[in-house]
């Protein structure tokens, strides 16, 4: 058995994109267009690790240009990654617009949303690093 992908629908591609590859720097592997079932696969890996995916499920409007609201649920909790510098990972994050839900204080997690309220965690990478500034005395913001 080999873990392949999670899926998540969104409801504005391109926005998406904006928050998973150029805020959170994922690179894209391969994007397919379904004209006939009206929807759109993209499919997103960390650089140098294409094993793990996500896969953003973007079902088109109708006929009127009506597009289906999803809602989350709790069954759902969270897509991690493992970052380098999870300091300069938020911080890029930031300056991309993103809010930082649970800022990394100890130097170790954070917490963001995509523009689908994804709930997205990031892991320091090996050891945790030491607390700093803005990091560290920053309060959470909303839930994550």
């Amino acid at each position: 058995m080999k873990y392949l992908h999670t899926m998540v629908r969104v409801t504005d591609l391109e926005a998406s994109l904006k928050f998973y590859r150029d805020a959170l720097g994922l690179e894209e592997v391969r994007r397919s267009e379904h004209a006939q079932g009206r929807f759109t696969l993209l499919y997103l890996a960390a650089p140098g690790d294409h094993d793990a995916q996500i896969e953003l499920t973007y079902n088109w409007p109708d006929a009127d240009g009506k597009s289906e609201v999803y809602t989350g649920g709790r069954n759902f909790g969270h897509v991690a990654f493992a970052v380098q510098d999870i300091y300069a990972t938020c911080q890029r994050l930031q300056d991309h617009g993103v809010t930082i839900l649970r800022p990394p204080r100890d130097g170790r997690m954070a917490f963001v949303r995509s523009p689908d309220e994804i709930s997205v965690e990031l892991l320091q990478a090996g050891s945790a690093l030491a607390p700093a500034e803005p990091w560290a005395s920053m309060p959470n913001t909303g839930s994550w």
